[in-house]
């Protein structure tokens, strides 16, 4: 017996903790073309700048750069296009709410497969930080590390 496919790569949003407090996380599916899924098994993607918007009761995932596959030849995807989000109705019109009433944002906060080989987009419901909030974080993050080395010394 042989071992399986090297495990794909999980891309992550390293922003988006950063620029905003997350509120509530669900996972979705999510619509991609056949090259679009190579390129992700390869690890040719990037959430840096994506969002998420609700649109006549469906999400869609705007501005995920996903590399074009060189090996797909005329079946070639564009990379920022539009991909469209599969959740649950009840909970999309439960986010549509909120993000309409309270001005919160849809943020995709990592892209990975599951153990049944199927990606799936982690998305968080997340507010604003303001630049005090993200001083703060700075700062007990640093006070954090200062401490771990106080104690590592003390041993």
């Amino acid at each position: 017996m042989g071992k399986g496919p090297p495990p794909a790569p999980k891309i992550v949003n390293k922003k988006a903790r950063f620029k905003f407090e997350i509120l509530e996380q669900a996972e979705a599916g999510i619509a991609l073309t056949g090259s679009e899924v190579k390129s992700l098994r390869n690890g040719k993607a990037s959430l840096d700048e994506a969002y998420a918007v609700i649109r006549r009761g469906e999400v869609f995932l705007r501005a995920c750069n996903i590399s074009p596959y060189p090996m797909a030849g005329y079946a070639q995807h564009h990379p920022t296009r539009e991909r469209k989000l599969l959740l649950h109705r009840r909970e999309i019109r439960k986010w549509e709410s909120k993000v309409i009433l309270r001005g919160l944002t849809l943020v995709p906060l990592a892209l990975y497969f599951n153990e049944r080989g199927k990606v799936k987009v982690k998305i968080g419901l997340a507010r604003g930080k303001t630049h005090e909030d993200k001083r703060s974080d700075i700062k007990t993050r640093e006070h954090k590390r200062e401490m771990d080395r106080a104690m590592r010394r003390r041993r």
